[in-house]
């Protein structure tokens, strides 16, 4: 695909025709929690009444210049006057692309998932087909004003050619005035995946051993460290994974490195944003991140540890997080602004007490104190208080990774998010 082209194209295509079809369509098949959904819900069980299929939609720099700043208009920022800019004629100008082709394989009694905004715009192509359209919205905050209601605004048209809303918490529509389309449903972890699925110690050891962090690999691939010091065999962890994204607030958590004990090390991960087409800001903010380490005085700088990998392959992907994730002794997740935090769950779900704000859906899945530790997101004192008094204790720790992984399994495992999609949002039949 060149700069200046868009298309579709499918990544799983449907298995047949002798059942309706779920095709969900997105904007990359690898990093972030989307994909890692979709890896999932494409997959069908053999008692499914339906087949899946999941569509890529391509598109040039520029649309995805556009759509970062859609994100930030879904949490209360951005810049509502680029809704009338240049930009926005490309986003529009990538839904007048000819995908009839494609989607005349689409049949009445279909239903078509379109994930996040940047694939929104797609609802008036798919009307004329006769098809469900359903918008699963995984981003928003409660934050409200002019920046959001420019946005709805803005996807107005599109929003009254869907059929129904998926959104983790109604309150993230606020004003959008789609308000009996909506229900709410939250996403969840597959614990057979490979970033989820039990690690022997001597796994976690070779794959951390594989990614440097212990020592000089002899063969390093698909990753980038950064580290002074190899990390000791016997050291406390402090863990937080996610995009490299201002609202994860990656630098707020190189915070706390001055309130750690001596022994006690950090370590920032994230994909590589070399190799996430749709978040140009990836890089930017990554190194923003390298700059704030390498401003630490020495003996903290030795103790942070920051990690970017590589997406390439997806399965050793998940198992290095699944070990970093198994190695931590606390897991944090600083985010400004968090639409669920699947990141946490994953933690959660391994048992790991997490130190998490006070916002989006973390309120859903923390109770503070219960099972996990939720702190104001301006406070960075009460951040790093949190994340030293879990070190030094760990029956505390215990205690809480106990009662997370059981809030887990109850709530956050793929079969109900399958049972909801079947329940509140998949066609029964449609007719033109």
């Amino acid at each position: 695909m060149t700069q200046t082209t868009a298309g579709l194209r499918w990544h799983r295509k449907p298995a047949s025709r002798d059942k309706p079809w779920v095709v969900h369509v997105n904007t990359t098949a690898t990093g972030g929690g989307v994909a890692e959904l979709l890896e999932v819900l494409t997959v069908d069980e053999r008692d499914s009444p339906y087949e899946s299929g999941w569509l890529l939609l391509e598109a040039p720099a520029e649309f995805f210049h556009f759509t970062k700043n859609l994100h930030h208009l879904f949490h209360g920022g951005g810049k509502p006057s680029l809704l009338q800019s240049e930009s926005a004629a490309i986003y529009r100008g990538v839904f007048l692309a000819p995908f009839s082709d494609l989607l005349s394989s689409l049949q009445p009694g279909d239903t078509v998932v379109l994930h996040d905004a940047q694939t929104l715009g797609l609802a008036s192509a798919l009307t004329p087909f006769g098809v469900r359209i359903v918008w699963h919205c995984h981003v928003g905050s409660a934050e409200d004003g002019p920046a959001k209601a420019a946005l709805w605004s803005f996807f107005a048209p599109d929003l009254a050619k869907v059929d129904a809303i998926a959104v983790t918490r109604r309150e993230y529509l606020s004003g959008a005035g789609v308000d009996i389309k909506i229900r709410e449903v939250s996403p969840a972890i597959d614990p057979r995946s490979p970033k989820n699925r039990p690690l022997p110690k001597s796994t976690q050891k070779e794959l951390l051993d594989g990614l440097g962090l212990h020592g000089p690999c002899r063969r390093p691939v698909g990753y980038r460290l950064w580290q002074e010091e190899p990390l000791p065999q016997d050291a406390s962890v402090v863990l937080q994974v996610s995009r490299w994204d201002p609202l994860k607030d990656m630098i707020g958590v190189l915070g706390c490195a001055h309130a750690l004990p001596a022994e006690t090390h950090l370590i920032l991960c994230g994909p590589d944003p070399d190799e996430i087409s749709d978040d140009p800001e990836g890089g930017e903010q990554l190194q923003l991140v390298l700059d704030a380490r390498s401003g630490l005085e020495p003996h903290l700088k030795r103790r942070v540890h920051v990690l970017a990998l590589s997406l390439q392959d997806s399965t050793l992907n998940a198992l290095r997080v699944n070990a970093l994730q198994r190695r931590a002794d606390v897991v944090v997740q600083k985010s400004i602004q968090e639409g669920f935090g699947l990141t946490a769950t994953e933690a959660m779900h391994k048992g790991k007490p997490v130190v998490a704000t006070r916002v989006g859906g973390m309120i859903d899945q923390i109770q503070d104190g219960q099972n996990g530790i939720l702190i104001d997101p301006a406070n960075a004192e009460e951040f790093s208080s949190a994340v030293r008094r879990l070190i030094d204790d760990p029956g505390i720790r215990a205690g809480l990774g106990q009662a997370a992984a059981r809030s887990v399994s109850e709530q956050y495992l793929m079969p109900r998010l399958v049972e909801d999609y079947r329940r509140h949002l998949i066609a029964r039949k449609k007719t033109i």
